[in-house]
Order: C-alpha cells, then sequence, then structure tokens
C-alpha cells in the first residue's frame, strides 16, 4: 500500500477522556532490603509524563497536528504538572476539576530499565465530577477535524453517547480508545480501536481469521459503526468495514522494548489521518507504521512528524537513491527538517568515469546531503547528438545511486535543471570542470534566493566524450 506523506499541519483534533500523570523514579538496584525481601532502589533521577488522554494529545502535537484535551483532574500538584506539560507542548487544555478526588497518577519505580513496582493513586470519578463536559465538547467541535474519546475507565467518559450524539450532529468522525466489555457505550463512534484480548472480552473467542471477521462484522452492526481497527501485537492489525474486504497489516516493530502507551499513539495517527482528509486504509498503514516505532521506546513516548515521514520515506524507497521530483521534495524536506544541507549538482553522467566519482565524492563535502539530476534521454539527445546516450537514463541513475556520495538521483527532461531548482531550492549548486560562477546554468536562481554556487576540480584526461573516442578507434 501506498502511504501517504504524513503531514498534519492543517488537521485539529479533539481529545475526550481519562488524563492521568505517569511518573517515573529511576535508580540503581545493588542490594536487597534487610527489612523484607525486596530490592532497594537508590533513586537518582525522577520524570513525569502526561499520560492516557494526555498521552494521545502529546502525540497529536509532536505529529505536528493541533491538539486540544478536555479530562477530569483533582485539584492537586499533579494537575498543575499535567497542564504545564500539555501546554507546553501547545495543546489547548480544558480541565473540569474534582475537588475531592485526586489526579489519576501512576508511579512506576524503574532500575535497569525495568519496572519492579507501580503504585497507583486514584479514585474513579462520577459523573457530577464530568458533567460539564458535553457543553465543553459542543463548543469545540465546529473547529476539529476529528474527536478521539480516550477511556481508560477512570470514569471521565460517564456519557459516551451524549458525546457521540453531538460529533455525529455535526459530522465530526469519532474515534474510540474503548475499555470493559459494555461496547453498546460507543454505539455509533465512527472507529473503535479494541485489542484482540478486549474485542474476544466482547464477542468471545476468535482463533481464526475467519470468525475474527464473522464476529467482528456482526458488533460492527450492531453498534453502527464504520470500522473496527483491531490491535494484535505481534500479529499486527485488522481493520475491518462493512461491505469491504478486511485488510490485515503485519506488525512492524523489530524489537519490542515498552508497549506502553502505544495505543495513544495508534489511535493519534489515525485521528491526524483522518482529519487529514486521507482514507482509513492510509490512516492504518500510518498508524501501523508509528506502533512498530514507539514500541521500541521506553515508557509512555510519542512519535514526532519527522519520525514517522522518514519512516514513510524508508518505507516507500525514498530515504535515498533513484526518486521521482515529487519524492525528491519530500525528502528534501525531511532533510531540512532536521538541519541538513542540500548539495545539488546535474549533467548527462552517459558512462561514469573516475572523474564522476571524485567529483562527486567532492561535491558531498560540501553538504550533508547530494541530490544528482540527470538529463533525460531525449535532453541528451539534443544536447549531444542522435549517438548519444550510450546508456539509457534508467542505467545512469541506477549507477549513480550505487555511489556512496549521492543521496538521490532525479531525472529532467529540459536541456537545463533550472525548473527543478526553482522546486527545490538547493543550499549549493555544484558544477565540475574550467566554469566561473557565472556561467554555472541556473546560479541567478540560486543566488537570488540565498544560495551559494562553487565549482569544483576538473578531472584532466576524463571525460566520456574521450571514453567513446577511445573506444572508437580501438574497434578500427
Amino acid at each position: 500500500m501506498q502511504l501517504p506523506a504524513a503531514r498534519f499541519d492543517r488537521a485539529h483534533i479533539l481529545v475526550v477522556g481519562d488524563v492521568m500523570l505517569d511518573r517515573y523514579w529511576h535508580g540503581d538496584t545493588s542490594r536487597i532490603s534487610p527489612e523484607a525481601p525486596v530490592p532497594v532502589v537508590r533513586v537518582d533521577e525522577t520524570d513525569d509524563r502526561a499520560g492516557g488522554a494526555g498521552n494521545v494529545a502529546l502525540n497529536l502535537a509532536a505529529l505536528g497536528a493541533g491538539a486540544s484535551l478536555i479530562s477530569v483532574v483533582g485539584a492537586d500538584e499533579a494537575a498543575d504538572v499535567l497542564r504545564g506539560q500539555l501546554q507546553a507542548a501547545n495543546i489547548r487544555t480544558d480541565f473540569q476539576v474534582a475537588e475531592s478526588k485526586p489526579t489519576i497518577t501512576k508511579l512506576r519505580v524503574m532500575s535497569r530499565h525495568q519496572q519492579l513496582l507501580r503504585m497507583d493513586f486514584e479514585q474513579p470519578f462520577t459523573a457530577a465530577d464530568s458533567a460539564e463536559l458535553a457543553v465543553k465538547t459542543e463548543a469545540m467541535l465546529p473547529s476539529v477535524g476529528s474527536l478521539v474519546l480516550s477511556d481508560y475507565a477512570k470514569g471521565t467518559l460517564a456519557d459516551c453517547q451524549a458525546l457521540i450524539r453531538l460529533a455525529r450532529a455535526q459530522q465530526v468522525p469519532v474515534l474510540v480508545d474503548p475499555k470493559g466489555t459494555d461496547f453498546s457505550r460507543y454505539r455509533g463512534a465512527t472507529l473503535l480501536t479494541p485489542n484482540l484480548h478486549e474485542l474476544e472480552a466482547v464477542v468471545g473467542a476468535c482463533p481464526t481469521e475467519r470468525v475474527l471477521v464473522e464476529k467482528a462484522s456482526a458488533l460492527m452492526a450492531e453498534l453502527d459503526l464504520q470500522a473496527l481497527l483491531v490491535t494484535r501485537g505481534e500479529q499486527g492489525m485488522t481493520l475491518l468495514r462493512p461491505g469491504e474486504s478486511e485488510l490485515h497489516l503485519p506488525a512492524r516493530a523489530r524489537e519490542v522494548f515498552d508497549v506502553t502507551g502505544a495505543g495513544d499513539t495508534v489511535i493519534a495517527v489515525l485521528a491526524a489521518s483522518i482529519a487529514s482528509g486521507f482514507s482509513l486504509a492510509e490512516a492504518t498503514g500510518l498508524a501501523n507504521l508509528a506502533a512498530g516505532l514507539v514500541v521500541a521506546k521506553l515508557g509512555t513516548a510519542t512519535i514526532s512528524g519527522p519520525e514517522l515521514r522518514r519512516a514513510v520515506g524508508a518505507e516507500q524507497g525514498v530515504e535515498r537513491g533513484v526518486v521521482s521530483a515529487e519524492q525528491l521534495q519530500l525528502a528534501l524536506s525531511e532533510a531540512r527538517a532536521q538541519g541538513e544541507k542540500i548539495v545539488f549538482t546535474n549533467g548527462c553522467f552517459d558512462i561514469i568515469h573516475a572523474g564522476h566519482v571524485g567529483y562527486l565524492e567532492q561535491a558531498r563535502t560540501l553538504g550533508d546531503r547530494l541530490v544528482v539530476a540527470i538529463n533525460s534521454d531525449e535532453s541528451v539527445q539534443r544536447l549531444k547528438g542522435p549517438s548519444r546516450p550510450i546508456n539509457p537514463v534508467d542505467r545512469r541513475m541506477a549507477v549513480l545511486a550505487g555511489l556512496e556520495a549521492v543521496d538521490w538521483v532525479v531525472s529532467f527532461n529540459e536541456d537545463t535543471p533550472e525548473n527543478l531548482l526553482r522546486q527545490l531550492r538547493p543550499d549549493v549548486l555544484v558544477k565540475g570542470g574550467d566554469y566561473t560562477a557565472d556561467d554555472v546554468v541556473g546560479w541567478p536562481i540560486v543566488k537570488e534566493y540565498g544560495g551559494d554556487v562553487a565549482v569544483l576540480r576538473f578531472y584532466d584526461d576524463c571525460s566520456t566524450t574521450g571514453i567513446i573516442e577511445t573506444i572508437t578507434n580501438k574497434q578500427r
């Protein structure tokens, strides 16, 4: 499946649900307590992170989407920490304060990257504690592209039906990360994202793919759902939609280090994708890729927009090598986001020789990424005559892409690369030979936007024309 570019900067998503503070205490363990048969942890580092619905919102912000969060907290220090962290990430927070309840806090004691103990500080919220959520949600729905209900069964989402009805009335897609065995609470939602264990707790065992599809389809019909995405651990994900074939995606994680918060990442990517206009299949593909990235991280973590786009680029084969102009623009955008300097050169490169290799190696030292643009076969014929090129464009590009110094190879049909230069705006335009900078084709374009032009060393006795003449003379 061809994945989209994963740009979410125009999307705004509202998250409503159970927010919690994930608190980590880290330290070394070297002895057993004399008081009880338990390890002694000497705490030397603490870390506070927003969890639950807060982590969904942080994932959205990290992806580059706009995010708002509505939830219930206590009147305590943990709530202040959550507000500070979320607002620092430009997440609009609107909390209803339950004066007599603590903010949900989960304290994990860690040693050598292993969790030794977890302590929960919480009291379930009641309908009275969350009474204002529907009014707050209705006020924000006109400005968002999707609504996420992040349910951790802590009481914040006491009345899911009211929120779903409000969203449907304004044609806002509703995505639910469900909990418990009563999925009727989510009737009418656009998409539910249970894991396989959660689904089986509702519909019964699903020992085969056929049974899974049958039971999930019946559940969708019963609850008036538009889709069901079942996350299945090492078996990947399955997207089911009424009247359509199921979509199975394999797990993408190379190494599973910690699954904490992985479901938050999945639903955040789904929500951002749908709010950006992507199809459910595309959204699922991106979510599956993001899940593979986040489980390789420790603790409650997020995936950034650049991380996901780099993964998409690697998936589509545009991390380096032969690319189209459109793929190259996306790749360069990600390179620039990482602060990388782009070097550009061009030519026919009909027969690659030592002069080309040395020249390209020099060019690569002028920046972090090297783009080589080559003339198409038709363009070479116009410039060099009907007997050229010796090698067709696909072979010329393949050879260049195999050179260590070269990151991307792209072709152009015009006689000059000026249109490409206007599109790509490289930091440095490079040409080899006995030119002056003013003689280089495209230098006014590059200079106009503030780029540099460099002329590199000319290699004597290295030219394609010379090689062809030598071969021709030997054949006579």
